[in-house]
């Protein structure tokens, strides 16, 4: 079991590792490639301007797969652990499913977006839930604004979600655990750099990451199983 104190702050975030166990592919998974298309063709400013269309059937895949994906042991855990430490535990992903929500947590910081919610790409209204469309549209969905309803995901060459507070939290932390991750994906692969020498700091995954070297212990293994082993059923 992994200590923690009543004054420790944790941070935890989650890698693509974490879905895959739920049967959801990595894009490194899939050789980064979709129909004969680099994911970057498909997931970037300039895809989107191209060929919108394109860029909503890619992401209407990503809805089909993840729907019917089920939360594994390991969201179940880290959803336990929110419970028991409340504000104390930060939880950031890179994944854009909802299996965390699904296993119950309810304060996430999806970096990279949310698969299930779409925006404007034009004005500046909120993001909203959108997990009923699993076709592409026949036509662009359009906002009240004129622009275009995009997915609202991170693409590539845009600026990840939520950073002021993430940044905030790894101040604050004293433990800081990596889970599924590959440590090259940034800014991402650098959190453990910035904690690095007053933070404990942990990693989990089937396999060493690139950044290992900044980790003071490594727990090799699926999340699924290992997390139990830490905190606990």
């Amino acid at each position: 079991m992994l200590p923690i104190s009543s004054t420790d702050r944790v941070f935890i975030l989650c890698g693509a590792g974490v879905s895959a166990e739920s049967g959801i592919p990595t894009f490194r998974g899939v050789g980064g490639v979709w129909r004969n298309y680099r994911i970057e063709e498909v997931a970037s400013p300039y895809a989107w301007q191209r060929d919108p269309r394109l860029v909503w059937e890619f992401y209407s895949m990503r809805r089909k797969v993840a729907s019917a994906a089920k939360a594994n042991p390991a969201h179940f855990v880290l959803a336990k652990l929110e419970q028991t430490l409340g504000e104390r535990l930060f939880l950031c992903t890179q994944n854009v499913d909802n299996l965390h929500e699904k296993a119950g947590s309810c304060r996430v910081i999806h970096m990279h977006g949310e698969l299930f919610k779409s925006r404007c790409d034009t004005c500046h209204r909120p993001p909203f839930d959108d997990s009923h469309l699993y076709e592409p549209p026949a036509e662009i969905p359009r906002c009240p604004c004129g622009g275009q309803i995009r997915p609202h995901i991170c693409w590539f060459g845009e600026v990840p979600f939520g950073l002021n507070q993430i940044y905030a939290a790894l101040d604050e932390c004293t433990i800081f655990m990596a889970i599924g991750t590959s440590g090259v994906v940034e800014p991402a692969a650098s959190f453990v750099a910035h904690v690095r020498g007053r933070a404990r700091t942990i990693y989990v995954g089937p396999e060493h990451p690139a950044n290992a070297s900044s980790f003071t212990e490594c727990h090799l293994g699926n999340a699924g199983q290992v997390l139990p082993r830490l905190f606990g059923p």
